[in-house]
């Protein structure tokens, strides 16, 4: 199964930046993966804010194939734990799926477009993170997952 991240922003801490390589790096033997980094558009003016969040998802949208499975991270999605996460994409598997990928927005979230395209809605948590942060912590419950259906020691 191949796996992409669409996520706009760059990641500037160091710190995080290496810990997302971490995992990426340790990936490999259970899954092809890659994170595409689309530049935001800025906000200047909060009338705006939804035309600014369609040209965004028209960009993601464009990186999207129609076979693809889609998994948005968004406030109002499905929590998992990591035991059913890791079911999740194994039955994504198992159904022949070829491409995983997942959308994080940007700290206005995502286009109603990007949205109604996701086959899921997913939420980490019902705290709030720094989208950075919901990169490393999406790469790394990625590898528990795979760990965790391979029947190898980490998750616990």
């Amino acid at each position: 199964m191949n796996i992409k991240i669409i996520a706009l922003g760059k990641i500037k801490e160091r710190f995080l930046k290496e810990g997302v390589d971490e995992f990426l790096k340790r990936l490999t033997p259970y899954s092809s993966i890659e994170i595409l980094e689309l530049a935001p558009i800025e906000i200047r003016d909060e009338n705006l804010t939804e035309k600014v969040l369609d040209e965004e998802g028209e960009k993601i949208l464009a990186l999207i194939k129609p076979s693809s499975f889609v998994v948005t991270l968004e406030i109002g999605g499905k929590m998992f734990s990591s035991e059913e996460f890791s079911a999740k994409i194994g039955n994504l598997i198992n159904d022949g799926v070829s491409e995983l990928i997942f959308v994080i927005g940007s700290s206005c979230g995502l286009s109603k477009k990007v949205s109604a395209r996701a086959d899921l809605k997913m939420s980490m948590s019902k705290m709030t993170f720094l989208h950075q942060f919901a990169r490393l912590i999406l790469v790394e419950q990625i590898y528990r997952a795979f760990k965790i259906m391979k029947g190898e020691k980490y998750h616990k």
